[in-house]
């Protein structure tokens, strides 16, 4: 009986394991196809000649490791579900042990590269020492792995992800990249998703932004550090880097103003944000020069942690990776490459977790009430931050910009 049972379920595995292998061939097939009837033909109008096409998808078939795949003819999966998605304090995102080794790695080859860097300050106008925290943060200053090939991750998502309009895009753009000459197919190497070599650009980004700075006709992120700093430093300037200034300043932000004044569209010089009464952390006054210039308010976990002053050039770090995090990161990096400063003075507060649906529920309530959350997503960006101490102080409570589960049930 037991034989029977073994050899009954062995022969159903084989066959489900057969399946699984037919169908995977067959979706190989249809790939090829794709590529074949849809690439090649965009690709042309796109100025690639068909030498180049062939070359890149020699040997290329799907990656069916990545992640975010559909295969043809099924429904995508349900989006991630927010009931059981975690939003923490930030605080989790500023590991000091990592902004510690990246700044020491960071200290060393700033100085190592001090000539390239101030060659592209005088051409972009970006500091050098941020450079390096972006290089950093990317990709380890070059030595992370960036194992995938582009073409391959590409390809595999045009044709079978949850965003195939975009990557089909960026695919093309890929082929483009080879057939001007700046990287071989097999050495055009990227992440999981796509981003390529020491900046992480996608392709689209690479055509725009990168910049041959060594002078050897190439355009080359992937192996030439110099032209991966001034790739980043042209994306930067070309995002509207304003020369001459910081991206922004850790404050005290005295009790009897409100937090809720985030944002860029709601800009001050620093002098009249000085008016107010806050002041650097620091205790140094703020340069002449920046406050005369436009700041904005920044808590990214409301009063809960450290609070900022930022500059139009902290939103310039946002455009190379749309996060507050992101930006502050960097920021806080750079400062420790180039003057060996530490982390923020201010404390991040234990503000406990809290699931994105519930978040996602209170901005719903909030938007019912007339408020600008910037979209129920879950995530508390800065118009929900301001949009809840705005509700706080108008119910009679102290503001403190963040979401706590005491409100999810108050503000109904």
């Amino acid at each position: 009986m037991v034989l029977r049972f073994v050899t009954a379920l062995a022969a159903l595995v084989a066959l489900a394991t057969s399946v699984a292998a037919q169908s995977r061939g067959d979706t190989e097939a249809r790939f090829r196809t794709f590529l074949e009837n849809d690439i090649r033909a965009e690709a042309a109008r796109a100025g690639v000649s068909g030498q180049t096409f062939a070359a890149a998808f020699s040997g290329v078939s799907l990656d069916w490791d990545l992640p975010d795949l559909v295969a043809p003819g099924s429904a995508p999966p349900a989006e991630r579900r927010q009931s059981q998605a975690e939003f923490r304090s930030p605080a989790a995102y500023f590991s000091e042990q990592s902004l510690q080794g990246l700044a020491s790695s960071g200290r060393s080859l700033a100085q190592r590269y001090q000539p390239v860097l101030q060659q592209i300050e005088a051409r972009y106008g970006v500091p050098g020492h941020f450079l390096v925290a972006i290089w950093g943060r990317e990709s380890g200053f070059g030595q992370a792995a960036i194992p995938h090939s582009a073409i391959r991750v590409l390809a595999t998502k045009a044709f079978m992800s949850t965003r195939p309009d975009l990557f089909r895009r960026e695919l093309i753009a890929a082929l483009q990249i080879l057939e001007r000459g700046d990287i071989s197919p097999g050495a055009m190497k990227s992440s999981w998703a796509g981003a390529m070599g020491q900046p992480q650009f996608l392709p689209s980004s690479y055509l725009e932004y990168a910049v041959d700075f060594d002078g050897d006709g190439r355009r080359d992120i992937w192996n030439s550090v110099p032209d991966a700093l001034a790739s980043i430093a042209n994306y930067l300037a070309q995002k509207g880097w304003q020369r001459g200034r910081d991206w922004g300043f850790e404050v005290v932000i005295p009790d009897g103003v409100s937090c809720a004044q985030e944002g860029p569209d709601r800009a001050r010089t620093i002098a009249e944000w000085e008016q107010t009464g806050i002041r650097r952390i620091s205790g140094n006054a703020f340069p002449e020069h920046e406050r005369r210039g436009a700041g904005m308010m920044l808590v990214p976990a409301g009063r809960h942690g450290p609070e900022f002053i930022v500059t139009p050039n902290f939103y310039v770090f946002k455009e190379y990776n749309n996060s507050d995090n992101y930006a502050l990161f960097v920021g806080n990096l750079g400062d420790r490459i180039a003057y060996g400063s530490g982390g923020f003075r201010g404390s991040w507060g234990n503000v406990g977790t809290m699931l994105r649906s519930d978040i996602a529920t209170m901005q719903r309530s909030l938007e019912g009430a007339g408020y600008d959350v910037g979209g129920a997503d879950g995530l508390p960006g800065f118009k929900t931050r301001r949009s809840i101490g705005e509700w706080q102080a108008r119910a009679g409570r102290a503001p403190t910009c963040f979401p706590d589960r005491d409100l999810v049930s108050a503000i109904r």
